[in-house]
């Protein structure tokens, strides 16, 4: 599975994530940070490493059977597979990666963890053309890797570890592939299933709907389906002392399969709706009148003047005119009304660091991201000519952002 989506207002998924001190350094949020390949950080999440330890012990006990004369040493071969079946996953990632750097789209990072991997691709596709060559690539990839393996097998003995390894690799890469072409969001199947709608509309929106309830009626049927599968197969088999705990086991995985694909086409929609909204936040509407006022101006004095000229914030400039602070909203409220005439609005000020002046012209994610770069709770609000426009809120912009997320798509 792969992940092109991230919300502007989630603090886990701004860009440019920190570097770790070294190859092996955990990141908050990514897992550890095992190398950088095209420049994309590739983290492992901690959950991948029980993960390996299931594949292990699960693919161990099919070597038993077929390979009995291994012994413990089966074990080390498993962990083999594990780590080159991650190695697999981690091809079918980095075509999503490649063709997204080709596109122009930036990438966040790659990250492997429980069930498979995520690329987290900055910006959506511009076209549907796109989308679907960008979705498309890693089942690709996984499907060219299940034929390279096919290939390998028939250049070695059946029966003995490299063939047993290479037909593991084979099948699991092979379902990988089907897996992911499987039309729901948040699958790569469900990403073509949006650019073919989203063709045939012309309306990004409607194809990811359509794509996020597929995905949400595939999720029921993984619920559902694999259960009564594997219940059947036990049955078939006649092998009632492993059937109920195999059962058991499957109907647990099917039910975390099922909660990451429910949950990631909530989250498609989710963010399908905020990018409709985006281009509705701007600087220009959301920013406050502000009193420019000296220094050493007495709180009571700047706010009657404010009042009166029909201005909701405060910023301080020097003797020529020009910005230096942005009084701070929460600390005049701070400040008892009595007092107000003995407090100068230096002291309730918050001095312009580098980023806290921004463009009126802003908008949508530009906004966003500009505002996330330095955080802050006022900013100053500049024409293009470098004259002051304004104070800008960023419990404003939350309260707009909510407001625009609440409305219904179009």
């Amino acid at each position: 599975m792969s992940d092109s989506g991230r919300p502007p207002t989630d603090d886990a998924q701004t860009p440019g994530p920190g570097d770790g001190p070294g190859k092996g350094a955990k990141e908050s949020g990514g897992g550890f940070l095992m190398g950088r390949i095209f420049g994309v950080p590739v983290y492992v999440a901690p959950s991948w490493f029980l993960v390996a330890a299931l594949i292990t012990w699960v693919f161990g006990g099919q070597l038993d059977r077929v390979l009995p004369e291994l012994g413990n040493l089966r074990y080390l071969v498993s962990l083999f597979f594990a780590i080159a079946f991650y190695a697999s996953v981690l091809v079918h990632e980095l075509a999503h990666t490649v063709a997204a750097l080709r596109f122009d789209l930036p990438v966040r990072r790659i990250q492997l963890q429980f069930f498979g991997g995520v690329s987290e691709i900055e910006k959506e596709s511009d076209t549907p053309g796109r989308e679907f060559v960008l979705a498309f690539v890693g089942p690709l990839l996984s499907l060219i890797l299940a034929g390279i393996f096919y290939l390998g097998m028939q250049g070695v003995e059946p029966g003995t570890v490299p063939g047993v390894l290479l037909g593991g690799l084979m099948i699991s890469n092979l379902i990988v592939a089907v897996f992911n072409l499987l039309p729901g969001l948040p699958l790569d199947g469900g990403r073509m299933l949006r650019a073919v709608v989203w063709k045939i509309s012309g309306k990004p929106m409607t194809g990811t709907a359509a794509a996020a309830w597929t995905g949400r009626a595939l999720a029921i049927a993984v619920l559902v389906g694999l259960p009564l599968l594997s219940y059947a197969g036990g049955l078939n088999d006649g092998s009632n002392q492993t059937s109920g705990f195999n059962s058991l086991t499957d109907a647990l995985l099917a039910a975390i399969l099922a909660a990451i694909i429910w949950t990631g086409a909530g989250n498609a929609l989710r963010m399908a709706r905020l990018r409709e909204h985006l281009p509705g936040l701007q600087a220009r509407t959301l920013t406050r009148r502000a009193l420019p006022v000296s220094s050493d101006t007495p709180l009571s004095e700047a706010l009657r003047r404010a009042n009166e000229a029909g201005a909701r914030a405060l910023v301080v400039v020097d003797g020529h005119g020009a910005p230096t602070a942005v009084v701070r909203e929460a600390a005049i409220v701070g400040v008892p009304e009595h007092r107000r005439p003995w407090v100068a609005v230096s002291g309730l000020a918050q001095d312009l660091k580098p980023g806290m002046k921004v463009s009126v012209e802003l908008a949508g994610e530009d906004l966003l991201d500009t505002l996330r770069a330095t955080p802050a709770t006022e900013y100053l609000v500049v024409e293009p000519t470098g004259e002051i426009y304004g104070v800008l809120s960023t419990a404003d912009v939350e309260r707009a952002f909510l407001a625009a997320m609440a409305r219904p798509s179009s």
